[in-house]
C-alpha cells in the first residue's frame, strides 16, 4: 500500500512499509553512536503566531498521513519494520514552544538545538518534533525541526516544509481537510502476527541464496572485504569497493568519538560562491567540500599536526518522481589536506567527487541494505561502526527556497541544517537560502576540542575560493558579454530587414 497527499503531487510517496535502507537506518541505532536524527535551526525576523503555526501543523499531518504513524518492528527484526498508524497521536507531543532566557544569544539557541536533536525519539510516537523558540535577541524567534531519518532525508523535508512555508508574511489559510478517522488500536487482519511474520521472511528471501551467502560472509568479517573484490560478481563489486575501507581514520587529531555534541554555523553568498565554482570548472558541491577540506587541514597546521588528506563521506541524490522519503546514496572519498593553493585543490577534489559518484551509483545505500536483511543487529552495528571509524568527516548538500520565504508571519532570516554525525568526527551540511549559503557544522568536541577555530578555519577557506576565482570569474563574465555584443552587431538592422 502506498500513502501520499492528494492536495500535493509534488510531496515523495510513502509506503507502508520502510525500504530496506530506512530499516537498516532504524536497526543501527541500537548502538546510539549511529543514530541517524537530524534537524534544522530556522531563525526568524519576530515571533510567529504560534496557534496558527499548530493549526498548520495539524493539517500537515493529515496531508501528510507519515506524520501520524509510527514504527512497527518486524519480528525477530527480519525484513522491514512497517508503519502504522498512531491510535494515541497527539499534536502537542509534537509541536511545542519555549523560550530563551537572557540575553537570548545566537550560541544559546545553537546549544538548545543541539539538546533537542541529539536526546533520542520516543520509539512509541511518530518521530518528529517541532519547537519554537521566543526571546532571540532582536525581537526575533527560531523554529527547531528535529526528523528521524527513515521519516524523510534532507531533500524529503524540504519537500514537507512545504506544508507550513508560505511565499507572503499573512499568507491566507490553505482549505481545512477532512480529519481522518481514528484508527483501532488492534491489530489488523493484514497486519496479524502470522502476515507479519510472512512478510518479513518473503523480505529476506527476495535476495538469492547463494548471493546473500557471499555476501553474509563478507560484510561478517570486514577485514576480508579487500581479497574480495576481484572475487564479487557485478551485483557486488561496486558494494565490496565501498566497503573495502576498513583503515583507520585519517586525522592524527580527530581520534576519540563520544556523544558530546556542539553546533557551529556558517553563512556565505550564494551567487559569489556558485560563479566562482563555474569559473574553476566544477560545480556549487565541488567549492563546499573543497573549502571544508581546505578549513580541515588548515585546523590540523594550526595545532601543530598537518595531515596530507582525509577521508569524508558525502550524500550523493538519487532523487526522482517516483522517490519516496529517502532517495540518496553514500560516497566515500579521501580529499588533500596538505598546504597548498586552494584551486589545486578544486581542482583535486572535482576529479575526486566524479569517481566518488560513480562509485556509488553502483553501490547505493539501497543494495548494502537489501544484502544485509538477514544479518543480526549486532553484526550490522559492528560492520557500520567499523566503517565510520574509516571516515574523518561527512559532508552534504540540501537545495532549499531562492526567495524569501515565511512562517506563520515570520519572515525566515537564517536557515541552518543539523546533519546525523553517524560517528564521525563533524558533519557539514549546506543548505542554499535567499541568495545565502547556511552551513551547519554539527561537531563531536571530544573529536574536535576546539569547535570554533574548525568554523574560522571553514569560513575563511570560503571567502578564501571566492577571492582565489575572482579573476576567472571576471575573465568569463567579460567574455559573455562579448558573445551578446557581436550577436547583436551580427543580426541585420531593422530597415535592412524591410528590403528581404
Amino acid at each position: 500500500m502506498t500513502t501520499h497527499s492528494t492536495a500535493d503531487t509534488s510531496l515523495p510517496r510513502f509506503d507502508t512499509r520502510m525500504t530496506d535502507a530506512e530499516g537498516l537506518m532504524w536497526r543501527l541505532e541500537k548502538d546510539p553512536y549511529l543514530a541517524s536524527t537530524f534537524g534544522n535551526v530556522t531563525i526568524l525576523d519576530r515571533p510567529i503566531n504560534f496557534a496558527l503555526f499548530r493549526e498548520r501543523l495539524e493539517r500537515a499531518t493529515i496531508a501528510i498521513p507519515r506524520l501520524r504513524q509510527k514504527v512497527r518492528p518486524s519480528p525477530a527484526a527480519l525484513g522491514a519494520p512497517r508503519w502504522m498508524d498512531d491510535s494515541e497521536f497527539n499534536i502537542d507531543y509534537h509541536v511545542r514552544r519555549v523560550s530563551l532566557p537572557e540575553p537570548g544569544s545566537l550560541r544559546q539557541l545553537l546549544d538548545l538545538a543541539t539538546l533537542i536533536v541529539n536526546d533520542p525519539f520516543e520509539r512509541t510516537r511518530p518521530l518528529w518534533q517541532f519547537t519554537v523558540v521566543d526571546g532571540l535577541s532582536g525581537g526575533r524567534s527560531a523554529l527547531i525541526v528535529k526528523l528521524h531519518h527513515t521519516v524523510a532525508d534532507g531533500e524529503g523535508s524540504i519537500m514537507l516544509s512545504l506544508q507550513f512555508i508560505d511565499l507572503v508574511r499573512n499568507a491566507p489559510l490553505p482549505p481545512p481537510l477532512p480529519t481522518p478517522a481514528q484508527p483501532e488500536p488492534s491489530i489488523t487482519a493484514d497486519d496479524s502476527p502470522a502476515d507479519l511474520l510472512r512478510s518479513s521472511v518473503s523480505d529476506a528471501l527476495r535476495v538469492p541464496i547463494g548471493l546473500l551467502k557471499q555476501v553474509r560472509d563478507a560484510l561478517a568479517d570486514p577485514a576480508r572485504l579487500p581479497s574480495l573484490a576481484t572475487q564479487a560478481n557485478d551485483s557486488l563489486r561496486g558494494l565490496v569497493a565501498q566497503m573495502g575501507e576498513v583503515d583507520a581514520a585519517r586525522s592524527p587529531l580527530w581520534k576519540k568519538r563520544s556523544l558530546h555534541r556542539r553546533m557551529e554555523t556558517v553563512r556565505v553568498p550564494y551567487r559569489e560562491l556558485l560563479e566562482a565554482s563555474r569559473a574553476l570548472g566544477g560545480k556549487l558541491n565541488t567549492a563546499f567540500v573543497t573549502a571544508v577540506a581546505d578549513g580541515a587541514g588548515a585546523y590540523h597546521r594550526e595545532l601543530g599536526a598537518p595531515v596530507e588528506s582525509l577521508r569524508t563521506s558525502i550524500a550523493v541524490s538519487t532523487r526522482t518522481e517516483s522517490s519516496g522519503g529517502n532517495a540518496f546514496s553514500l560516497a566515500k572519498l579521501l580529499v588533500p589536506t596538505s598546504d597548498m593553493p586552494i584551486t589545486e585543490r578544486f581542482a583535486a577534489i572535482h576529479e575526486a567527487l566524479n569517481q566518488a559518484r560513480e562509485g556509488a551509483r553502483s553501490a547505493s545505500l539501497d543494495t548494502l541494505a537489501s544484502l544485509s536483511t538477514t544479518l543480526p543487529t549486532s553484526v550490522l552495528t559492528r560492520i557500520a561502526r567499523t566503517q565510520s571509524q574509516s571516515i574523518d568527516f561527512a559532508t552534504s548538500n540540501v537545495r532549499s527556497g531562492g526567495v524569501p520565504l515565511y512562517i506563520a508571519g515570520g519572515l525566515i532570516l537564517e536557515n541552518y541544517p543539523v546533519g546525523p554525525l553517524g560517528g564521525v568526527a563533524f558533519n557539514a551540511t549546506l543548505l542554499s537560502y535567499n541568495h545565502s549559503l547556511d552551513i551547519g557544522i554539527h561537531i563531536d568536541t571530544e573529536a574536535v576540542e576546539q569547535p570554533e577555530l574548525l568554523r574560522d578555519h571553514i569560513e575563511r577557506a570560503l571567502n578564501r575560493l571566492i577571492h582565489a576565482a575572482e579573476p576567472r570569474v571576471r575573465a568569463a563574465s567579460e567574455a559573455a558579454s562579448q558573445r551578446a555584443a557581436a550577436e547583436v552587431t551580427s543580426r541585420p538592422k531593422w530597415w535592412a530587414r524591410l528590403f528581404r
